[in-house]
């Protein structure tokens, strides 16, 4: 087995000829991802699982919109065996990378039953939150044609939220739910960090547009 710089080389070369990159995954997603996850992980964990799971995570990555999202982090675990196998992995650390790359995808609703899936997941999550966070939801929302919020109603009062329509519902829908649902207690901490600095911003663009930003969007 590679020592842990040299492994964490390898994949980078790996995901990024193997993997279908957008500006929200792409090897600075990978990259961020990985921070996150030692930022997470406890001292006992095992890195070299861990580090694999990380920058294989998207090594299928289906479009938002594609009927075949939920299986997206299956397939990636599927097609992760034979790369794991030729870096020198044992069947058992094959099988715990796999588990945490299947069970990251929040569309695959597959329940973490390992330390290093509950950190990838945080870790993943992590990233959808924050600034970079912001960028992410609107360069995909932009890619996929959806406007940034309905004009006649932004922050859906007196509608029903639709983030398949509108790029802001999705704050609301998924993103600031995110900090409840971590798995670990850092993770939930960086991610009320986080959740905090995107109601900041949802304040801002709602004064920029001549609006309030309503009480319910501001509990995480």
């Amino acid at each position: 087995m590679a020592d842990l710089s040299g492994l964490r080389t390898r994949l980078r070369q790996i995901a990024g000829n193997g993997m279908a990159q957008d500006s929200a995954h792409d090897l600075a997603h990978l990259d961020r991802v990985w921070a996150n996850a030692r930022a997470i992980a406890g001292p006992d964990i095992d890195q070299q699982v861990l580090l694999a799971a990380c920058y294989l995570h998207d090594l299928v990555n289906l479009p938002k919109d594609s009927p075949d999202r939920a299986r997206a982090s299956t397939l990636a675990a599927e097609a992760a065996a034979p790369i794991l196998h030729d870096l020198g992995f044992d069947d058992d650390r094959i099988a715990a990378t796999q588990h945490a790359i299947a069970a990251h995808s929040f569309s695959a609703g597959i329940a973490p039953q390992s330390e290093d899936a509950r950190v990838l997941r945080d870790a993943d999550r992590l990233d959808a939150l924050g600034a970079v966070g912001i960028a992410r939801c609107f360069a995909v929302s932009g890619a996929l044609g959806r406007p940034l919020y309905d004009p006649s109603d932004p922050f859906a009062n007196a509608r029903d939220l639709d983030d398949r329509r509108q790029t802001l519902d999705h704050f609301r829908v998924k993103l600031l739910r995110l900090p409840a649902d971590m798995l670990t207690p850092r993770g939930r901490e960086l991610a009320q960090a986080r959740a905090a600095r995107m109601i900041l911003f949802l304040k801002e663009l709602a004064d920029e547009i001549g609006t309030e930003l309503p009480d319910d969007w501001t509990v995480s």
